[in-house]
Protein backbone atom coordinates (compact mmCIF):
# COMPACT_ATOMS: atom_id res chain seq x y z
CA UNK A 1 0.00 0.00 0.00
CA UNK A 2 1.40 2.92 -1.21
CA UNK A 3 -0.31 5.93 0.46
CA UNK A 4 0.43 9.16 -1.77
CA UNK A 5 0.24 12.85 -0.70
CA UNK A 6 -3.53 14.29 -1.65
CA UNK A 7 -4.05 17.40 -4.04
CA UNK A 8 -6.58 19.01 -1.77
CA UNK A 9 -4.02 18.58 0.96
CA UNK A 10 -1.69 21.71 -0.28
CA UNK A 11 -2.37 24.93 1.74
CA UNK A 12 -4.96 24.12 3.79
CA UNK A 13 -3.10 25.40 6.62
CA UNK A 14 -2.96 28.85 5.32
CA UNK A 15 -5.86 31.14 6.40
CA UNK A 16 -7.02 32.77 2.92
CA UNK A 17 -6.91 36.42 2.08
CA UNK A 18 -10.18 37.86 2.86
CA UNK A 19 -9.78 41.22 0.07
CA UNK A 20 -12.91 42.96 0.98
CA UNK A 21 -12.27 42.73 4.72
CA UNK A 22 -16.02 41.99 5.68
CA UNK A 23 -15.31 38.45 7.39
CA UNK A 24 -14.47 38.95 10.44
CA UNK A 25 -11.73 36.83 13.03
CA UNK A 26 -14.45 34.30 14.13
CA UNK A 27 -16.10 33.74 10.81
CA UNK A 28 -12.35 32.95 9.07
CA UNK A 29 -11.66 30.42 12.15
CA UNK A 30 -15.07 28.79 11.71
CA UNK A 31 -14.65 28.67 8.28
CA UNK A 32 -11.25 27.26 8.63
CA UNK A 33 -12.05 24.78 10.94
CA UNK A 34 -14.80 23.52 7.91
CA UNK A 35 -12.45 23.04 4.85
CA UNK A 36 -9.78 21.04 7.81
CA UNK A 37 -12.11 18.57 8.77
CA UNK A 38 -13.55 18.33 5.06
CA UNK A 39 -10.14 17.31 4.35
CA UNK A 40 -9.70 15.24 7.29
CA UNK A 41 -13.01 13.76 5.85
CA UNK A 42 -11.29 13.22 2.34
CA UNK A 43 -8.02 11.94 3.59
CA UNK A 44 -9.90 9.26 5.85
CA UNK A 45 -11.98 7.69 2.68
CA UNK A 46 -8.62 8.00 0.63
CA UNK A 47 -6.86 6.50 2.98
CA UNK A 48 -9.85 3.26 3.06
CA UNK A 49 -9.78 2.85 -0.14
CA UNK A 50 -6.26 2.76 -0.28
CA UNK A 51 -6.29 -0.23 2.34
CA UNK A 52 -9.32 -1.89 0.70
CA UNK A 53 -7.73 -1.78 -2.79
CA UNK A 54 -4.50 -3.27 -1.26
CA UNK A 55 -6.06 -5.71 0.68
CA UNK A 56 -8.39 -7.38 -1.84
CA UNK A 57 -5.17 -7.42 -4.07
CA UNK A 58 -3.26 -9.22 -1.95
CA UNK A 59 -5.80 -12.10 -0.73
CA UNK A 60 -6.94 -12.55 -4.64
CA UNK A 61 -3.25 -13.99 -4.69
CA UNK A 62 -3.23 -15.31 -1.44
CA UNK A 63 -6.07 -17.98 -2.72
CA UNK A 64 -4.59 -18.91 -5.96
CA UNK A 65 -4.35 -22.54 -7.23
CA UNK A 66 -0.47 -22.42 -7.14
CA UNK A 67 2.14 -21.42 -4.40
CA UNK A 68 4.23 -18.38 -5.83
CA UNK A 69 1.12 -16.85 -6.88
CA UNK A 70 0.33 -17.28 -2.75
CA UNK A 71 3.39 -16.42 -1.51
CA UNK A 72 3.16 -12.87 -3.81
CA UNK A 73 -0.21 -11.99 -2.16
CA UNK A 74 0.89 -12.82 1.24
CA UNK A 75 3.90 -10.92 0.64
CA UNK A 76 1.78 -8.04 -0.18
CA UNK A 77 -0.45 -8.49 2.68
CA UNK A 78 2.43 -8.41 4.75
CA UNK A 79 4.18 -5.70 3.18
CA UNK A 80 0.03 -3.44 4.04
CA UNK A 81 0.21 -4.49 7.66
CA UNK A 82 3.87 -3.39 8.38
CA UNK A 83 2.27 0.16 6.81
CA UNK A 84 -0.80 -0.08 8.49
CA UNK A 85 1.17 -0.55 11.81
CA UNK A 86 3.13 3.13 11.46
CA UNK A 87 -0.75 5.11 12.24
CA UNK A 88 -2.95 4.80 14.86
CA UNK A 89 -6.19 6.33 12.33
CA UNK A 90 -4.78 3.64 9.26
CA UNK A 91 -4.95 0.70 12.06
CA UNK A 92 -8.53 1.78 13.45
CA UNK A 93 -9.51 1.88 9.25
CA UNK A 94 -7.40 -1.98 9.42
CA UNK A 95 -9.78 -3.11 12.08
CA UNK A 96 -12.79 -2.22 10.40
CA UNK A 97 -12.19 -3.89 7.45
CA UNK A 98 -11.55 -7.12 9.68
CA UNK A 99 -15.25 -6.87 10.32
CA UNK A 100 -15.84 -6.78 6.64
CA UNK A 101 -15.86 -11.25 5.59
CA UNK A 102 -14.63 -10.53 2.32
CA UNK A 103 -11.50 -8.73 3.69
CA UNK A 104 -10.68 -10.80 6.77
CA UNK A 105 -7.45 -12.37 6.66
CA UNK A 106 -7.48 -14.97 9.12
CA UNK A 107 -10.17 -17.34 7.13
CA UNK A 108 -8.16 -17.15 3.75
CA UNK A 109 -4.69 -18.52 5.55
CA UNK A 110 -5.91 -21.40 7.00
CA UNK A 111 -8.08 -22.24 3.84
CA UNK A 112 -5.02 -22.11 1.69
CA UNK A 113 -1.30 -21.72 3.14
CA UNK A 114 -1.95 -23.27 6.55
CA UNK A 115 -4.18 -25.80 6.15
CA UNK A 116 -2.87 -29.68 6.97
CA UNK A 117 -1.96 -31.56 3.94
CA UNK A 118 -4.56 -34.17 4.81
CA UNK A 119 -6.83 -32.02 3.28
CA UNK A 120 -5.88 -32.41 -0.34
CA UNK A 121 -6.16 -36.31 -0.10
CA UNK A 122 -8.03 -37.55 -2.73
CA UNK A 123 -10.68 -39.15 -1.86
CA UNK A 124 -13.06 -39.99 -4.52
CA UNK A 125 -11.83 -41.24 -8.62
CA UNK A 126 -15.39 -39.87 -9.53
CA UNK A 127 -13.20 -37.02 -11.51
CA UNK A 128 -11.83 -39.94 -13.89
CA UNK A 129 -14.49 -40.31 -16.00
CA UNK A 130 -16.34 -36.94 -15.52
CA UNK A 131 -15.64 -34.27 -17.80
CA UNK A 132 -14.61 -31.40 -15.99
CA UNK A 133 -11.14 -31.33 -14.93
CA UNK A 134 -10.50 -32.12 -11.23
CA UNK A 135 -8.72 -28.63 -9.78
CA UNK A 136 -5.53 -29.09 -8.36
CA UNK A 137 -3.92 -26.82 -5.50
CA UNK A 138 -0.10 -27.36 -5.00
CA UNK A 139 0.93 -27.70 -1.69
CA UNK A 140 2.40 -24.85 0.56
CA UNK A 141 5.55 -24.47 0.25
CA UNK A 142 8.00 -24.09 3.33
CA UNK A 143 8.80 -19.70 2.49
CA UNK A 144 4.63 -20.04 1.86
CA UNK A 145 4.16 -21.38 5.42
CA UNK A 146 6.55 -18.79 7.35
CA UNK A 147 5.27 -15.85 5.45
CA UNK A 148 1.79 -16.95 6.31
CA UNK A 149 2.47 -17.24 9.86
CA UNK A 150 4.24 -13.83 9.63
CA UNK A 151 0.80 -11.98 8.29
CA UNK A 152 -1.18 -14.26 11.16
CA UNK A 153 1.16 -12.37 13.48
CA UNK A 154 0.46 -8.91 12.23
CA UNK A 155 -3.30 -9.38 11.85
CA UNK A 156 -3.66 -10.78 15.80
CA UNK A 157 -1.70 -7.71 17.01
CA UNK A 158 -3.08 -5.01 14.81
CA UNK A 159 -6.43 -6.47 15.71
CA UNK A 160 -7.04 -8.35 18.48
CA UNK A 161 -10.40 -9.77 17.59
CA UNK A 162 -8.92 -11.80 15.21
CA UNK A 163 -7.88 -13.82 17.42
CA UNK A 164 -11.43 -15.43 18.25
CA UNK A 165 -11.23 -16.24 13.61
CA UNK A 166 -8.26 -18.08 14.23
CA UNK A 167 -9.48 -20.10 17.02
CA UNK A 168 -12.61 -20.95 15.18
CA UNK A 169 -10.02 -22.59 12.42
CA UNK A 170 -8.12 -24.58 14.89
CA UNK A 171 -5.02 -21.99 14.92
CA UNK A 172 -2.99 -23.67 17.98
CA UNK A 173 -3.49 -27.23 16.55
CA UNK A 174 -2.07 -25.98 13.55
CA UNK A 175 0.70 -23.98 14.81
CA UNK A 176 1.67 -27.07 16.83
CA UNK A 177 1.67 -29.16 14.23
CA UNK A 178 4.24 -26.62 12.03
CA UNK A 179 6.12 -26.51 15.33
CA UNK A 180 6.98 -30.14 15.42
CA UNK A 181 6.96 -31.09 11.90
CA UNK A 182 8.38 -28.30 9.63
CA UNK A 183 11.74 -26.70 9.40
CA UNK A 184 13.58 -23.67 11.58
CA UNK A 185 12.33 -21.16 9.07
CA UNK A 186 8.78 -21.84 9.58
CA UNK A 187 9.43 -23.00 13.41
CA UNK A 188 10.06 -19.37 14.30
CA UNK A 189 8.18 -17.55 12.59
CA UNK A 190 5.37 -20.20 14.64
CA UNK A 191 6.58 -19.03 17.73
CA UNK A 192 6.07 -15.67 16.98
CA UNK A 193 2.55 -16.52 15.56
CA UNK A 194 1.84 -18.30 18.23
CA UNK A 195 2.18 -15.50 21.15
CA UNK A 196 0.21 -13.01 19.14
CA UNK A 197 -2.86 -15.72 19.05
CA UNK A 198 -2.37 -16.55 22.86
CA UNK A 199 -2.32 -13.04 24.21
CA UNK A 200 -5.74 -12.21 25.93
CA UNK A 201 -7.17 -15.56 24.48
CA UNK A 202 -8.61 -17.45 27.10
CA UNK A 203 -9.99 -20.11 24.55
CA UNK A 204 -6.89 -20.58 22.44
CA UNK A 205 -4.51 -20.63 25.72
CA UNK A 206 -7.24 -23.67 26.17
CA UNK A 207 -6.33 -25.33 23.17
CA UNK A 208 -2.55 -24.81 24.24
CA UNK A 209 -2.96 -26.40 27.34
CA UNK A 210 -4.26 -29.53 25.35
CA UNK A 211 -1.68 -29.68 22.86
CA UNK A 212 0.69 -30.12 25.52
CA UNK A 213 2.21 -26.32 24.31
CA UNK A 214 4.47 -25.91 26.98
CA UNK A 215 5.95 -29.38 26.09
CA UNK A 216 6.42 -29.04 22.95
CA UNK A 217 8.28 -25.97 23.35
CA UNK A 218 10.31 -27.81 26.12
CA UNK A 219 11.69 -30.48 24.27
CA UNK A 220 12.59 -28.36 21.84
CA UNK A 221 14.76 -25.98 23.74
CA UNK A 222 16.29 -29.10 25.47
CA UNK A 223 17.40 -30.15 22.35
CA UNK A 224 21.00 -29.62 21.99
CA UNK A 225 21.24 -30.83 18.39
CA UNK A 226 18.45 -28.08 17.53
CA UNK A 227 19.08 -25.10 15.98
CA UNK A 228 20.70 -22.93 18.30
CA UNK A 229 18.90 -20.10 16.95
CA UNK A 230 15.63 -22.07 17.58
CA UNK A 231 16.53 -22.91 20.91
CA UNK A 232 17.11 -19.22 21.79
CA UNK A 233 13.25 -18.30 19.84
CA UNK A 234 11.84 -20.72 22.44
CA UNK A 235 13.81 -19.48 25.42
CA UNK A 236 11.77 -16.28 24.12
CA UNK A 237 8.78 -17.62 23.45
CA UNK A 238 8.64 -18.89 27.30
CA UNK A 239 9.84 -15.65 28.61
CA UNK A 240 7.34 -13.70 27.00
CA UNK A 241 4.48 -16.29 27.87
CA UNK A 242 5.50 -15.87 31.50
CA UNK A 243 5.32 -12.67 31.37
CA UNK A 244 1.58 -12.00 29.95
CA UNK A 245 0.33 -15.09 32.09
CA UNK A 246 1.88 -13.63 35.48
CA UNK A 247 -0.47 -12.26 37.99
CA UNK A 248 -3.04 -13.76 36.29
CA UNK A 249 -4.59 -16.70 38.51
CA UNK A 250 -7.83 -17.48 36.19
CA UNK A 251 -5.73 -17.54 33.11
CA UNK A 252 -6.62 -21.20 31.73
CA UNK A 253 -2.39 -21.56 31.86
CA UNK A 254 -1.92 -20.29 34.94
CA UNK A 255 0.43 -23.07 35.97
CA UNK A 256 2.97 -22.29 33.21
CA UNK A 257 5.45 -21.77 35.74
CA UNK A 258 5.37 -25.11 37.52
CA UNK A 259 5.16 -26.92 34.34
CA UNK A 260 7.97 -25.13 33.37
CA UNK A 261 10.15 -25.87 36.43
CA UNK A 262 9.05 -29.59 35.42
CA UNK A 263 10.42 -29.70 32.60
CA UNK A 264 13.27 -27.48 32.52
CA UNK A 265 14.66 -27.49 36.34
CA UNK A 266 14.11 -25.23 38.96
CA UNK A 267 17.19 -22.75 37.64
CA UNK A 268 16.27 -22.12 34.77
CA UNK A 269 12.51 -21.87 35.98
CA UNK A 270 13.34 -19.21 38.61
CA UNK A 271 15.56 -17.21 35.73
CA UNK A 272 12.43 -17.10 33.44
CA UNK A 273 10.06 -15.94 36.23
CA UNK A 274 12.90 -13.21 37.80
CA UNK A 275 12.61 -11.96 34.37
CA UNK A 276 9.16 -11.56 34.26
CA UNK A 277 8.79 -9.56 37.35
CA UNK A 278 9.99 -6.30 36.02
CA UNK A 279 9.23 -3.29 34.13
CA UNK A 280 10.36 -3.10 30.44
CA UNK A 281 11.52 0.39 28.78
CA UNK A 282 9.52 2.39 26.39
CA UNK A 283 11.97 1.50 23.63
CA UNK A 284 11.14 -1.27 21.40
CA UNK A 285 14.76 -2.05 20.51
CA UNK A 286 15.69 -2.49 24.01
CA UNK A 287 13.05 -4.66 24.63
CA UNK A 288 13.97 -6.65 22.02
CA UNK A 289 17.58 -6.53 23.19
CA UNK A 290 17.17 -7.27 26.98
CA UNK A 291 14.49 -9.99 25.86
CA UNK A 292 17.27 -11.72 23.66
CA UNK A 293 19.85 -11.55 26.26
CA UNK A 294 17.49 -12.87 29.02
CA UNK A 295 16.66 -15.73 26.71
CA UNK A 296 20.25 -16.58 26.31
CA UNK A 297 21.31 -17.10 30.12
CA UNK A 298 18.03 -19.35 30.27
CA UNK A 299 19.51 -21.52 27.65
CA UNK A 300 23.14 -21.26 29.19
CA UNK A 301 21.45 -22.18 32.37
CA UNK A 302 19.78 -24.76 30.74
CA UNK A 303 23.22 -26.78 29.23
CA UNK A 304 24.51 -26.44 32.26
CA UNK A 305 23.02 -30.05 32.93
Amino acid sequence: MYLKKPIWNDGVSATPENPSGSETGEESDAAAMVVEELVTSLNTQRLYRELTLSLRTGLRDACAEFSFLRIRGLRSLLKTLRTVADSDSIIRLFSHTQTISDLQLVPVLFRHSLKDAEDDRVTSLDHIFSVEPMKITSPSTDAEVAVALRVLEGCCLLHPQSTVLAHKHGAVRVMMNVLSTRGVLEQGACLDALISVLLDSSANQVDFGACNGIEEVAMLMRDKQADETLRLRCGEFLLLLVGHVNGKDRSPIASVNEDIRRLLGEKSASLIWAASQFGSTGDPEQRITALHIQAGRVLESLDLY
